[in-house]
C-alpha cells in the first residue's frame, strides 16, 4: 500500500470516529448539572450486590468483561517485554556487583518495605469495601519488593525476588479472570455474571464474585509488574555485549 492510500484509509477512519464521538457526546447530559444517570444506575447496583466500593463493582462485576481486556493488555504486555529483552546472540549475561549504600537509605528501605507489604496487602484485601483494589494493590507489592534495591542492591533483590515463581503466579491469575467467567455460564447465566453469594454488606466475604476477581487482579498485577521490571533490571545491570574474537 502506498503512501498516499495509508493516509487517505487514516483519514477515512479519522473522520468516522470523530463523528461518532461528537454524536455521542451530544447524547451526554451537562457539565455540572444534577441528573447523572450513570452514577446513579452504577451506584444502584453496585450496593444491590452488596458491594460497598462501586468502583470496584464497576470494574468487577458491571464492565468486569472491559476489564478482562485491561488486564489481559497488562499480561500481554509482560509476555511481549519478555520476548523482546531476552538474551540476544551477541549478549551475555555478567555477575552483578555489590554497590555501596548509605546506612540512612538502607534504614528507611528496610523499615519501609514490610510496611508498604501490608499496604498493598490490604490494598487489595479491601478492594471490594474501600478505594483501592486489585490494580493498585498490586503495583504497591512490586514497589515494596523493589525497595530492597534501593535499600540494598540488586543481588539482595535477585534473593528475595522468586522469579520463576512470579511467572507461574502471573499466568494463572491472568487465567483465573477468565475461568472464573465462566461460573456464570454453568449456572446458566451470561459470562462474568456475578453469580457466588453476596455475603453482608461492608464485609470481606461480600461482593460475590468481585472480591475474588479483585483478589486474582492483585496477584496477576504485583507478579506481571515484577517480571515486567526485572526484564528491564536484567537489561541495565547483568546483560552486556559480548567481546569480539577478532
Amino acid at each position: 500500500m502506498s503512501r498516499t492510500a495509508r493516509l487517505r484509509l487514516f483519514l477515512t477512519a479519522a473522520a468516522v470516529l470523530a463523528a461518532a464521538l461528537i454524536t455521542a457526546a451530544t447524547q451526554l447530559p451537562g457539565f455540572g448539572g444534577a441528573r447523572h444517570p450513570y452514577g446513579e444506575r452504577a451506584v444502584a447496583a453496585g450496593l444491590a450486590r452488596q458491594t460497598a466500593n462501586i468502583i470496584s463493582s464497576v470494574n468487577f462485576d458491571q464492565r468486569a468483561f472491559d476489564t478482562l481486556g485491561e488486564e489481559s493488555i497488562l499480561f500481554g504486555s509482560v509476555l511481549g517485554a519478555g520476548i523482546l529483552l531476552r538474551l540476544a546472540r551477541d549478549e551475555h549475561k555478567r555477575r552483578a556487583s555489590a554497590e555501596p549504600v548509605l546506612p540512612s537509605t538502607r534504614l528507611f528501605g528496610a523499615t519501609l518495605l514490610p510496611v508498604t507489604v501490608l499496604v498493598g496487602g490490604y490494598l487489595v484485601a479491601h478492594g471490594q469495601l474501600s478505594p483501592g483494589g486489585g490494580f493498585q494493590g498490586g503495583v504497591v507489592l512490586a514497589t515494596a519488593l523493589h525497595l530492597a534495591y534501593v535499600a540494598a542492591d540488586y543481588l539482595v533483590l535477585k534473593r528475595i525476588r522468586p522469579l520463576a515463581v512470579l511467572d507461574v503466579a502471573d499466568a494463572l491469575a491472568a487465567g483465573a479472570y477468565a475461568g472464573l467467567g465462566l461460573l456464570g455460564l454453568v449456572q446458566g447465566t451470561a459470562y462474568l455474571t456475578n453469580t457466588l453469594p453476596l455475603g453482608t454488606f461492608n464485609e470481606l466475604s461480600s461482593s460475590g464474585l468481585v472480591a475474588v476477581i479483585n483478589a486474582a487482579v492483585g496477584v496477576e498485577v504485583a507478579s506481571g509488574v515484577v517480571v515486567l521490571l526485572a526484564h528491564f533490571l536484567d537489561q541495565a545491570v547483568e546483560v552486556v555485549p559480548r567481546r569480539s574474537d577478532r
